[in-house]
């Protein structure tokens, strides 16, 4: 429901009533309709229900904040390859608008639930647990073999995240962007603050989570991501 919508079906309360009467009964339904609007419109509310990361039509999305959501859903990633630490929503989310996706998975049961969903653009690799192979090293032998040297888009939110920061400024294309989701924690400000890129911070509510985390986006000057020819448009 648009602003223009709730104005236009308050207009006759507003005529009719006096201001002294109007204005609190406005204020009252303000701050009841507001948090339900945003649950309802976001997919909260049903990702809540549903125990999944999901839009308000089903469709499955990233764990990150909504804020963070709302400023990558209007980027175009058609041409783009994805690096991607820890898998599932965001993994089907990402296959569905860019052209190629890697992703590394840490947990069995999980890797095993989802492998059988992943459409065919999508790489799913399972990292095993062994000490003392760390996951970064298990990373850097499967990514060598690969034909992709760096990428549009890399998301750190699995694996052992610290790790994959050194993994994810080697691997990160000119013009790219490192996604890192929960990154107040995870050691993320120490392990980036002396790679020489730029952060910004989307802080919020994730899916179906009731309190707030943040998502970051780090980038170089380059990143496509912030080009001025984006149009600024209010998220459906």
């Amino acid at each position: 429901m648009s602003q223009f919508a709730i104005r236009e079906a308050f207009a006759p309360i507003k005529k009719l009533l006096p201001a002294w009467l109007s204005n609190p009964i406005r204020n009252s339904l303000t701050a009841v309709l507001t948090p339900i609007l945003y649950s309802v419109r976001t997919g909260h509310f049903r990702s809540s229900l549903k125990m999944a990361a999901v839009s308000r039509h089903g469709e499955p999305i990233p764990w990150y904040t909504y804020s963070s959501l709302d400023f990558l859903t209007a980027r175009n990633y058609s041409s783009k390859t994805v690096l991607e630490f820890g898998g599932g929503q965001s993994t089907l989310w990402w296959s569905a608008r860019a052209k190629h996706v890697v992703t590394f998975e840490g947990k069995k049961d999980w890797y095993d639930r989802i492998a059988s969903g992943m459409p065919a653009n999508v790489e799913l690799h399972y990292v095993e647990k062994t000490a003392p192979i760390t996951d970064a090293a298990q990373v850097a032998q499967i990514l060598s073999t690969k034909t992709i040297a760096r990428y549009d888009v890399i998301v750190i939110d699995g694996l052992t995240r610290s790790q994959m920061i050194d993994v994810a400024c080697e691997r990160l294309a000119p013009d790219g962007i490192i996604i890192c989701d929960n990154s107040e924690g995870y050691g993320f400000y120490e392990g980036f603050k002396d790679k020489g890129l730029d952060r910004v911070d989307f802080f919020g509510n994730a899916p179906g989570v009731v309190l707030p985390h943040c998502t970051s986006l780090y980038f170089k000057s380059t990143s496509f991501v912030f080009s001025p020819s984006i149009p600024i448009n209010l998220p459906n």
